[in-house]
């Protein structure tokens, strides 16, 4: 689990990463801001919980969500959920389903 945490972080850093609608609207909601939701992601420690899509768009059977708590730099704890996606067999981008504030 820790090499996916990895995986994820070098992604976000590379900039590889993107936001579904639902996310943005939640981030506008909670006056979170894309820099909020990486710095959160960059200084979780664990992976909180891995999940299977429910959607009936999911692209694999087994797509695997996973969902990250951690801070901002302001100590803002926020929730993420999203999934790795592949493409061209080497391209890695972190793909957020949903960004909040933890509760």
């Amino acid at each position: 689990m820790a090499n996916v945490l990895v995986r994820i972080k070098r992604a976000v850093l590379a900039g590889r990463y993107a936001f579904s609608e639902k996310a943005r609207i939640e981030m506008e909601a909670d006056h979170l801001t894309e820099l909020d939701v990486v710095e959160s992601v960059l200084n979780a420690s664990a992976i909180y919980k891995t999940v299977r899509s429910r959607s009936p768009l999911r692209k694999y059977a087994s797509e695997r969500l996973y969902i990250i708590q951690g801070t901002n730099l302001d100590g803002l704890a926020i929730y993420t959920k999203g999934k790795l996606v592949s493409e061209h067999d080497s391209e890695t981008y972190y793909f957020l389903i949903s960004s909040k504030r933890a509760w």
